[in-house]
């Protein structure tokens, strides 16, 4: 199985428990490694065979932009559970980082892998 990857995406979406955090928007980063065949696009270079990063950043981003979640857990597995579906990716690891969540931590957040390899 090959991998195609998204690092570093960042977008913004309402997430957290707190009332404060349920009147604003903050920004997750995500990082994506996908179990993808690369074989059928490569072999007479055809972008049509190819899994099309746009195309999964712009659902990522839609997914971000409506969704309305209290835990980082949610938000990655309805996510995962998203682009299996619409992309057809047998799997999928899914790195989701909230900054600024703890002043002594860079980060905090979960990494959820999905699927068969």
């Amino acid at each position: 199985m090959d991998t195609v990857f998204i690092e570093g995406l960042e977008v913004d979406t309402v997430i957290g428990a707190y009332d404060w955090e349920r009147g604003i928007r903050q920004c997750l980063q995500l990082d994506l490694a996908l179990g993808w065949d690369i074989r059928p696009a490569a072999e007479h270079d055809e972008l049509g065979k190819a899994l099309d990063y746009a195309e999964v950043v712009a659902a990522i981003e839609r997914f971000a932009g409506e969704a309305r979640f209290e835990l980082v857990e949610t938000f990655a597995e309805r996510l995962a559970a998203t682009l299996m579906s619409e992309f057809g990716i047998v799997w999928l690891r899914l790195r989701v980082t909230k900054p600024g969540v703890n002043p002594r931590a860079r980060a905090l957040g979960v990494e959820i892998e999905r699927g068969c390899r």
